[in-house]
């Protein structure tokens, strides 16, 4: 029977050989990752420098772009990992520089798909913010931009996708019959938390988990689960009256569940966009005494800046911010004393490794029984 690193080792059980191409927006991540499976292939004894392809998405003056990829992948199992989130990449149009959108990304992600012309053995798509992922239900006379788009994505060919916390995993409806893995790095959150913050026990009496939304619910229900903690709630009273920026504004955050005071209190989302929600019930949770309230969100991207949350750490509302590496973080943000990052590098190339050996992933990675293990050494 083989062990985990025997399979993820075995170059010679792989589906094909691997290529790895990372788009600029995710070039960093690409490098660590590819790190990784460097690591692992000499370790069973293939000898390479690096499974990076290179590739570009030039663009031509007019603001026509086109995607290249500057050697062979025939024959490959060909994953390709891009940041839509990404708005640090530029380009130059009739003189002035514009930040990508997601939309661009998305563009350039389909050129390179056609750069690979059907040459590839199998193309898979590692996509952590899912491109139009919050709009991800249909209100109205709206657009359903994420199910098109991976509609568009399985009608190209690709065989695989693989997110992390997707705002609502239930858009895989739109392919039923394409693979879709949406990824929750629990136990990269947990072991940073361990290794990041002081006299921090995860036990009943001083630590319960609090859902932000309704949403966020079954994310959060994981965590208390696992850790064997209360559970609380907060949901959004809304004025359905009148529609602020297309939704309808939050009129007050109503709590639902065991007191928290004297308790330390995580809050889990998948996204921190202006962060408003998040210090609003900061806020809400001090009024009842909480002791340390510690926010994590997998896309930690703060559009409003981080003004209002250096205040906030300052003022001892938020003791601590987690996040994952798997979108562009700036460095202002990497700069601050409250923000931890939770590297989820390792855990990518776990994915893609299992992929190419055709491994189930449950038996490559068990988050259940690393948490315990990571209780057990901590509490």
């Amino acid at each position: 029977m083989h062990t985990k690193d025997e399979v993820l080792f075995d170059h010679q059980s792989n589906v094909a050989p691997l290529g790895l191409i990372a788009m600029n927006s995710a070039a960093e991540q690409g490098k660590m990752i590819d790190n990784y499976l460097v690591k692992w292939a000499r370790k069973g004894g293939f000898r390479t420098d690096s499974f990076l392809i290179e590739s570009e998405c030039p663009r031509f003056s007019s603001g026509d772009g086109k995607g290249l990829i500057k050697s062979t992948i025939r024959g490959m199992d060909l994953f390709i990992i891009t940041d839509v989130g990404n708005y640090n990449c530029t380009y130059d149009y009739f003189g002035k520089t514009n930040a990508m959108s997601p939309d661009d990304h998305f563009q350039d992600l389909k050129r390179i798909i056609q750069a690979a012309s059907g040459k590839a053995h199998r193309i898979n798509v590692i996509m952590p913010i899912l491109y139009g992922g919050r709009q991800h239900r249909r209100n109205y006379r709206e657009s359903l931009d994420c199910a098109v788009a991976l509609q568009e994505l399985q009608a190209m060919g690709v065989s695989n996708i693989v997110t992390f916390d997707a705002h609502d995993p239930r858009v895989s409806n739109a392919i039923p019959l394409m693979g879709f893995d949406n990824v929750i790095p629990s136990y990269q959150v947990l072991k940073t938390m361990f290794k990041s913050i002081q006299d921090f026990h995860t036990t009943k009496e001083q630590f319960m988990v609090v859902s932000p939304d309704e949403g966020a619910l079954n994310r959060n229900m994981f965590y208390a689960s696992e850790l064997g903690v209360d559970l609380g709630m907060f949901y959004k009273r809304r004025d359905y009256s009148r529609i602020v920026n297309g939704r309808n504004p939050i009129v007050a955050h109503e709590y639902l569940g065991n007191s928290v005071e004297g308790r330390d209190v995580f809050i889990a989302d998948d996204i921190i966009s202006s962060g408003e929600s998040v210090l609003d019930i900061a806020y809400e949770l001090k009024k009842r005494n909480a002791r340390r309230i510690f926010a994590y969100a997998t896309y930690s991207i703060f559009t409003n800046g981080l003004e209002k949350f250096d205040k906030a750490y300052a003022d001892g509302f938020i003791s601590g911010v987690f996040g994952t590496n798997l979108t562009y973080r700036s460095p202002a943000l990497l700069g601050r004393e409250w923000f931890h990052e939770v590297d989820v590098s390792k855990y990518v190339a776990y994915f893609i490794a299992s992929i190419n050996h055709d491994v189930s992933i449950s038996t490559v990675i068990d988050p259940h029984e690393k948490i315990r293990v990571l209780l057990d050494k901590y509490n």
